[in-house]
């Protein structure tokens, strides 16, 4: 059903946030976004971490407010990965994303890192409530 190498790497994954989330919550340590610090614009990532850190805490709405298109890829993320481990165990068949997706996924990115740094478009930074 699931590789175990995609697994194991899905743990380390998730070790690896929850160690930086109590080294940040103790530490205050921080890695900035590199794209914000040398060109001063948000990039389509800007966000992420907070937005984890609040999914930890179970606090949706904020994590929403980090980083509002990343958090709708995630839920669409997990639902295509139910759906894919669902037709797995019941038809034996497997769940494949046409290539367009990806291309469509990639223009949104590029379209949304501009759109949150163009004026009037203030909601889409990540900042806090």
């Amino acid at each position: 059903m699931l590789k175990k190498d995609n697994l194991k790497l899905a743990l380390l994954a998730i070790s690896g946030l929850f160690i930086y989330y109590f080294f940040n919550a103790i530490y205050h340590f921080s890695i900035p976004c590199p794209i914000k610090t040398i060109t001063g614009y948000y990039c389509p990532g800007c966000g992420i971490t907070r937005l984890l850190f609040s999914l930890i805490k179970l606090d949706f709405y904020q994590a929403f407010r980090y980083n509002p298109l990343v958090f709708i890829l995630l839920v669409l993320s997990v639902i295509y990965f139910i759906l894919k481990i669902f037709l797995k165990i019941i038809w034996k068949k497997d769940l494949i994303i046409p290539q367009w997706i990806y291309y469509i996924l990639i223009v949104m990115l590029i379209f949304y890192g501009i759109l949150r740094n163009i004026p009037g478009f203030e909601y889409l930074t990540p900042t806090t409530i």
